[in-house]
């Protein structure tokens, strides 16, 4: 008992069921209010029909009178009393003596007023026993005939006010079933919605307690809970991600950085060695430029954060890719020739996506950045080749380079923070450009696709990363 009391009031506590309770309540008040509208409108249109029928009936009797005089009244009254269920029929002096009919005994009073009697009387018929103040009452119309006397046709109460009766009680009934069915439900759907809330709860004792990887559960029926879970594991995905990524730099500066940071240590001491002179100044130099490779690195890992937070310093507009490109092009285009390399382009004009103008030239410069590295000079095709087109609803901003090329197997890990293969580990670079160009990709609802630039090489296949837009909406 304890168990269920406790249960029931864990269920009123509950947002549904209070609303639930407060719609049964306003159905509640609302289905008496109708019970007992519907009632009063049947006895009123019950009324108002007897009234009709007997005003109808009693003008009959007149023209009777008035057509056969008072043998064919008498003989039209004492045929219609003897049907079953006949009207009160009553033929009085003027003074309300009852001299006809097929009533006993009459209310006094009743007889002298002329028209509809509003107040119901009682009566009694012939061969019918007294019953006291229990007897059957009647409504009537009390008419004065041309000779002084009065005719008086009545009906009794009793169909009437059974059916009144049977349909307040009908109404009473169906209320009621009502009313326990809409406790029934009230009561499932309070105990329906706590279980999902005690699963919800559940899974976020869970989450608080440390595994990101709970998700709260649905229902599959798309309604508010499941909207409200589904809002909430995209923030969980999104947060759990942010989670991975800050334990994937924390390990990655640990093991990454421990490196370029000896080599700094031990050109410190070099220089402390070499006292003053030429060697002393060319050591403090190479310092300084380890010093800056640790600053960009960290700002690498700084943009890359921001953008993957959605904390890009500058807004999102329409801004002219095409631009971008070729400023991009005309910037780095000496470096590669500088390296030997040549340098080609293919660029659409007049094409704008939504985006970040800054992110965008950033992520670009990186990848044209990383192409001089690794390109390969030849003596037939371009060694590094940009280009820019639309294909069918996206816009396609392409790098390729002849440099040796990645492992398709190696695609899904050459994005990732500070991850560098084995053949570039003599190249400079800390391994965040890929990271930042997907991060500022995931930022512009797009995607970066990487694909090899010679595809039927066995050596030297090259690398292409293409960053894909979403085309601007009109």
């Amino acid at each position: 008992m304890q168990r269920l009391l406790g249960r029931l009031t864990a269920l009123y506590r509950t947002t549904a069921v209070r609303l639930s309770a407060v719609y049964l309540l306003l159905f509640a008040a609302c289905a008496a209010v109708l019970v007992f509208y519907v009632s009063s409108m049947s006895e009123g249109l019950l009324q108002q029909q007897m009234r009709e029928a007997v005003a109808q009936e009693a003008e009959q009797i007149e023209r009777i009178f008035d057509n056969n005089g008072m043998n064919g009244l008498l003989r039209t009254l004492e045929r219609r009393a003897r049907q079953p269920g006949a009207n009160l029929y009553i033929i009085a002096s003027p003074t309300g003596e009852v001299l006809a009919g097929n009533v006993a005994s009459i209310q006094p009073g009743v007889l002298d007023t002329e028209g509809w009697t509003t107040i119901p009387f009682r009566y009694q018929r012939y061969q019918e026993e007294a019953r006291g103040t229990n007897r059957p009452m009647a409504y009537a119309q009390v008419n004065v005939l041309s000779n002084g006397l009065r005719i008086l046709v009545g009906r009794d109460l009793g169909e009437p006010e059974n059916f009144r009766k049977l349909v307040r009680q009908a109404l009473m009934v169906a209320l009621g079933v009502m009313g326990v069915g809409a406790l029934a439900i009230w009561y499932l759907i309070g105990r329906n919605a706590l279980k999902r809330m005690d699963r919800m709860s559940d899974a976020s004792q869970r989450i608080m307690a440390g595994d990101l990887s709970q998700r709260l559960p649905t229902s599959g029926s798309g309604d508010e809970f499941d909207r409200l879970s589904e809002s909430l594991n995209t923030m969980l995905g999104r947060i759990e991600k942010l989670g991975e990524g800050l334990k994937q730099v924390s390990d990655n500066i640990a093991h990454d950085l421990k490196t370029p940071l000896t080599r700094l240590r031990n050109k410190a001491e070099a220089a402390l060695a070499v006292g003053d002179g030429a060697d002393h100044r060319s050591a403090l130099e190479e310092m300084i430029v380890e010093s800056d490779q640790l600053i960009r690195t960290f700002n690498a890992l700084l943009m890359i954060s921001r953008v993957e937070a959605g904390q890009a310093p500058a807004e999102m507009s329409a801004v002219d890719i095409s631009g971008i490109t070729h400023d991009s092009a005309e910037l780095y285009e000496p470096v590669a020739e500088d390296c030997g390399l040549k340098f080609t382009t293919d660029i659409v004009e007049g094409i704008e996506v939504k985006g970040n103008r800054e992110l965008v030239g950033q992520a670009l410069g990186n990848l044209i950045d990383n192409a001089i590295k690794y390109a390969e000079g030849s003596d037939g095709e371009p060694d590094i080749r940009i280009s820019l087109a639309r294909r069918d609803n996206e816009i396609v901003l392409a790098v390729a380079d002849s440099g040796p090329g990645v492992p398709e197997e190696k695609y899904g890990d050459v994005i990732e923070r500070f991850v560098r293969l084995d053949a570039s580990r003599s190249k400079p670079g800390t391994g965040l450009g890929l990271s930042l160009v997907a991060a500022v990709m995931e930022m512009h609802q797009g995607r970066l696709e990487l694909d090899a630039t010679h595809p039927d090489r066995e050596n030297n296949r090259g690398l292409t990363v293409r960053m894909v837009f979403p085309v601007l909406p009109d």
